[in-house]
């Protein structure tokens, strides 16, 4: 029979700008340089937030796995806490980029980057501005942010725009930020108010999580100009989006859009929302479609066959 392969864990850092990135390296055992795949996560969320669960699945799979934490979030660097910038990440995401193919253990040649949610947009931003990169996966991805406020609907936000006003008096005066919910019950003010987000959220949290459900306000107005998906035509590489049929906060006949103008990519869908994608049996499914595509993009050592 066949069996997956081991792997260990290794605690990491490397530097981004003026300040650090945590993560983890997720290497299998016995591969002298196999190929990565770097995986950053959604708004405001950390790598606790079942990024192991994937990264785990990879390893086995024959694929080293880099899993971090965004400047200003969880155990990173980076001062003021909470801070979401979309150009902030992205220099993050370059950064974790220069971290792994400056590793002598690994295959630089091979390199697949994932992303969930936010993060899945930003995967495919990565992917148009890395054309030596060799694969990516886009999960439940974050294309439109006027589709996506357009989806929380007007009175949303009509009611943040008193705290991001706030914050952006804050920022002028070097005050602390003023804080707005990633993710709330509906009609309350959000980034996320679906009726799915808040419990989607609280179940991806592990016992001792460094996650914080809040994000510094100033960040709304850049969300919702932030379309990542309109960079989707410019990856060269193969790309796989995987996308939910009844996303409540990406909304799919967009991203379904903005898949098909990728020249390589190839689109799975799934009839389980936004925050199912992470536990159970669709991220049963999610997960052998993933390693399926990075093992025929990556071509990874195969697996121990024992009798």
């Amino acid at each position: 029979m066949t069996t997956g392969h081991s792997f260990t864990r290794h605690d990491i850092t490397f530097p981004s700008d003026d300040s650090r990135c945590a993560g983890w390296l997720y290497r299998p055992t016995g591969v002298s340089s196999p190929p990565v795949v770097v995986l950053g996560h959604g708004l405001g969320a950390t790598r606790e937030m079942r990024l192991d669960a994937f990264a785990e699945r990879f390893a086995q799979a024959g694929i080293a796995a880099v899993a971090f934490t965004y400047r200003h979030f969880g155990d990173s660097g980076g001062h003021p806490r909470q801070l979401l910038s979309i150009k902030r990440q992205l220099a993050d995401w370059d950064a974790a980029l220069a971290y792994v193919k400056a590793r002598p253990d690994v295959d630089r040649t091979r390199v697949a980057v994932w992303g969930s949610s936010f993060g899945g947009g930003h995967a495919i931003t990565v992917a148009s501005r890395h054309p030596e990169l060799r694969a990516a996966v886009a999960q439940c991805p974050f294309t439109d942010g006027l589709a996506s406020a357009l989806a929380l609907g007007p009175g949303a936000s009509l009611r943040m725009t008193p705290v991001l006003a706030r914050d952006l008096a804050a920022r002028l005066r070097g005050k602390a930020p003023v804080m707005v919910p990633i993710a709330a019950a509906p009609g309350s003010p959000a980034l996320m108010n679906a009726s799915d987000a808040l419990p989607g959220y609280q179940a991806l949290q592990p016992a001792g999580t460094t996650f914080r459900n809040e994000v510094a306000a100033r960040v709304i107005p850049t969300i919702a100009g932030y379309r990542p998906g309109r960079a989707a035509r410019k990856v060269a590489m193969p790309i796989l989006f995987c996308v939910s049929d009844t996303d409540s906060v990406t909304p799919p006949a967009q991203t379904l859009r903005y898949a098909a103008t990728a020249p390589r990519g190839e689109i799975k869908r799934y009839d389980a929302g936004h925050f199912d994608f992470y536990t159970g049996e669709t991220f049963e499914e999610l997960v052998r479609d993933q390693i399926e595509f990075l093992v025929r993009q990556l071509h990874p050592a195969p697996a121990v066959s024992t009798p």
